[in-house]
């Protein structure tokens, strides 16, 4: 979709080139992430795709057409853009914002109108509520929700953005983030997005090019960034903890133990309790007819009881969804002081997760002289 190459910027006056001879390709559909330190060209290489700047030599093109070929307004109007400073007009409604380009492309109010709630719904803010407001009146979130909207007006094949969460608070950012992933599996945009922070990288990129002093260093998955550094530049930029870097990316469901021991509420209390003396077990998962999740019992709580074993049943409030990466899965686990959680998919059981399982993940490590990943035995040897 977006190709780059021999693509050089060399801006008047200086020496150096800003970005010195990049290939790059970013497939459809994918999130290409550039990174790097202060000053490598990321933001320069970026900015080129729409002429924003000026490409000094080489070639770049979207969607098979070499981007000098089209009309410059045409291509920015066919090109998303996100900033960091966001850049709603403060005269103008959120309606008005977000209707910016479709105004510029003559659509019909009803058209527009229809356009903007779809958006408005679509990045979590009521269309009744929000339509209307200035952005003075909007948080640093909700404002940055209406700048993704805003690009996506004309529904572009491209995206463009820039640390388009940058200027958000930490708890802000990592919402923002997730419901951006979650919108991607919808609309499946290609995207280049640059930003300077490793774990945002790994987090959003489906690809991931590192450049540094202009030129690209490592382009791939972040899987292969973590576990295949090409040199000593990318391994430190990437830090030494890559193997917890790593829980980034895999899921719960990479880890969790499937189809857990569970009873059901129709079940008999004391055949339960039979049940978990002879297992030498302290608690058991319980779940209806259709093994939606409905709680626990704990054995002392069974212990000369009669009936149904779903009205002794206590409510399971920790649970993790198998599609989250188990950083967070991690984070509960060590903020709640448990050794377990519950997998829920759609409130049904699907799995466990258990330090056991996290420590056999957490336990592979990067083999730095044989350039492999391998797990750690009690001897401390890397097989």
């Amino acid at each position: 979709m977006i190709r780059f190459e021999k693509v050089t910027k060399i801006y008047p006056g200086s020496q150096a080139a800003a970005v010195n001879d990049i290939d790059l390709e970013v497939a459809e559909g994918e999130i290409c992430v550039l990174i790097g330190p202060s000053g490598c060209g990321k933001t320069t290489l970026m900015r080129m795709v729409n002429r924003l700047i000026p490409v000094t030599s080489g070639s770049i093109y979207v969607n098979g057409k070499n981007i000098m070929s089209l009309d410059v307004i045409e291509l920015r109007c066919s090109i998303g853009y996100v900033i960091q400073q966001i850049g709603l007009f403060p005269h103008m409604t959120v309606s008005d914002n977000i209707a910016t380009v479709p105004k510029l492309l003559k659509w019909d109010k009803r058209r527009i109108q229809a356009r903007v709630d779809e958006l408005l719904n679509l990045v979590q803010l009521d269309p009744v509520i929000f339509r209307h407001r200035y952005p003075r009146e909007l948080s640093g979130g909700q404002a940055q929700r209406i700048g993704v909207a805003r690009a996506m007006a004309t529904d572009p094949p491209v995206m463009l953005m820039d640390e388009p969460f940058g200027a958000i608070d930490p708890i802000n950012r990592e919402v923002l983030q997730d419901e951006f992933l979650s919108i991607q599996e919808k609309i499946r945009k290609t995207i280049v997005f640059v930003t300077h922070d490793i774990h945002e990288a790994i987090k959003m990129g489906n690809k991931i090019a590192l450049l540094n002093a202009g030129r690209l260093v490592q382009f791939g998955t972040p899987e292969a960034l973590l576990t295949s550094p090409v040199n000593q530049f990318v391994k430190d930029f990437v830090g030494a903890d890559r193997a917890l870097k790593r829980l980034d990316l895999l899921k719960v469901q990479d880890a969790m133990l499937k189809n857990p021991v569970r009873c059901y509420d129709t079940d008999e209390v004391q055949a339960v309790h039979q049940y978990m003396k002879e297992k030498e077990l302290n608690y058991l998962l319980v779940c209806d007819s259709q093994d939606h999740l409905l709680g626990y019992v704990n054995h002392r709580d069974i212990i000369d009881h009669y009936g149904k074993i779903g009205d002794r049943v206590k409510p399971m409030t920790l649970t993790v969804s198998p599609k989250r990466n188990l950083k967070e899965a991690l984070s509960k686990m060590l903020s709640y002081d448990i050794g377990i959680l519950v997998v829920v998919d759609d409130n049904k059981l699907v799995g466990i997760l258990n330090t056991m399982t996290l420590a056999a993940v957490v336990g592979q490590t990067y083999d730095e002289q044989g350039g492999r990943w391998g797990k750690i035995t009690a001897g401390g040897r890397i097989l």
